[in-house]
């Protein structure tokens, strides 16, 4: 289905730039109140936000619209998006708006939406949003006006929900924690949380200045943290991404976990625990050593388009529970109706104290096999899939590979490039593999 402003996962730009400007957003608040008040004579929503400094105003901007649709508005102020998410159900909401552009750097913002059940809404709900855009607004009168209060204890409600996804015997007593909230929407609520299971918690990315998010810090540059686990001889850290939809851990070693590897702790727990895992839905990115380590303790894996979006479309589908993509977004839907790097985080290290082992040993024999990625910029009107000598190369090497790598080629969904990748056991032939692709890709 087209639609004009809304993406994979909301509408997001640039500040100033159409359509993230104020004048946009009242438009936007005014169309989704009078979507909302179909169904419902008096909506209530909740507007959470990240610490971005244009936050201020675009949420402003929200807030005008909704009133002016009849609606009546809660401010959490800033807030991870999965709290949001568990807010809105929570309190029995209409809908839940989440102003951030999660891992992005402070000069983009964007809107993305939840439904009543804490959950993203579907493309026909957007697209409906779209066409009341289109239309001449429909001002209510005085009488009619919404009405907007702030949510005093937002933060405290979401932090008792965190803790309540593990089980109440678990204590994190003895552990030291680097927590870093890439000076996001995490940057109160995700070290109390961790420190109130009794953890000693350090902090970094912590401090946001409005201009800081994600920069140097956070899930997207783990080097910090990788860092600041050393100087304090932490046990492990925790980096969450700008909104704190996305994970990525370190251990004492300096070792990175990504989600692939992440994914995988969580399915092998709950089998410890003799929970079933019918099934697990990763993405055409996840690494081929963890689908083989699924399949070695025999769960399965489903592969979906890169998002976290289309991973829990597929779950939903399926009825399945566990899911995500290597970036560190993991879905664990008994826990939460969406991603969620704080939960995430809390299902990992409950793994590791009921089981007595560290991370490493809990991958002992997962080894992620080398990828190599070449973008390849393709020709105006050229058609990639007609390109016979790329069709070889391919054929090639998948010969080569056997059932000790593979290849993936697609194309991105916002540049004109071919993105070729080979994943291999062996880094170099991977990577002879990929560059033969790439040129022959070129070529055509």
């Amino acid at each position: 289905m087209s639609r004009t402003y809304f993406g994979t996962d909301g509408i997001r730009g640039t500040v100033g730039q159409h359509p993230i400007t104020p004048d946009f957003m009242l438009r936007l608040g005014h169309a989704v109140g009078r979507v909302l008040r179909r169904t419902a004579p008096r909506p209530t929503v909740l507007i959470g936000k990240d610490t971005r400094i244009s936050g201020y105003m675009l949420e402003s901007s929200l807030e005008a619209g909704f009133a002016s649709a009849g609606v009546d508005v809660l401010l959490s102020g800033p807030l991870p998006t999965p709290g949001v998410a568990y807010l809105t159900r929570a309190l029995r909401l209409d809908l839940g708006v989440v102003i951030s552009a999660s891992h992005n750097p402070f000069a983009d913002n964007g809107v993305k939406f939840f439904s009543a059940k804490g959950e993203k809404l579907s493309d026909d709900w957007e697209a409906d949003v779209e066409s009341v855009l289109e239309q001449p607004p429909q001002w209510v009168d005085s009488a009619g006006l919404g009405k907007a209060r702030r949510l005093e204890d937002a933060q405290g409600r979401y932090i008792e929900f965190c803790k309540s996804t593990v089980p109440g015997s678990l204590s994190l007593r003895g552990m030291k924690l680097v927590v870093d909230a890439a000076h996001g929407a995490a940057y109160q609520v995700a070290p109390d949380v961790f420190h109130e299971l009794g953890a000693v918690v350090i902090r970094i990315g912590c401090s946001p200045d409005g201009l800081n998010i994600n920069k140097g810090v956070g899930a997207t540059a783990p080097q910090a943290l990788v860092a600041a686990v050393a100087e304090h001889r932490a046990d492990y850290g925790v980096a969450l991404d700008g909104d704190a939809d996305r994970l990525q851990l370190v251990d004492a070693q300096g070792r990175l976990y990504n989600g692939d590897e992440l994914l995988y702790v969580m399915v092998a727990d709950r089998l410890a625990q003799r929970q079933p895992v019918p099934g697990v839905v990763g993405t055409l990115m996840t690494n081929i050593a963890v689908e083989q380590a699924l399949a070695r303790i025999g769960v399965g894996l489903v592969r979906a388009k890169v998002g976290d979006r289309y991973v829990l479309e597929e779950l939903a589908a399926r009825g399945w529970q566990l899911g995500g993509e290597s970036s560190g977004h993991l879905l664990a839907l008994d826990r939460h109706t969406t991603g969620d790097g704080i939960v995430s985080a809390l299902q990992i290290l409950s793994a590791v104290r009921r089981d007595g082992r560290n991370l490493a040993a809990l991958l002992e024999g997962v080894t992620l096999y080398p990828q190599t990625m070449i973008n390849v910029r393709l020709r105006e009107g050229s058609d990639w899939k007609l390109n016979g000598a790329l069709t070889d190369a391919r054929l090639t090497a998948e010969r080569e590979l056997g059932d000790g790598g593979r290849v993936l080629i697609r194309a991105s969904g916002t540049e004109p490039v071919l993105r070729v990748m080979v994943e291999a056991r062996d880094a170099s032939m991977g990577r002879s593999c990929a560059e033969a692709m790439a040129a022959a890709a070129a070529r055509g």
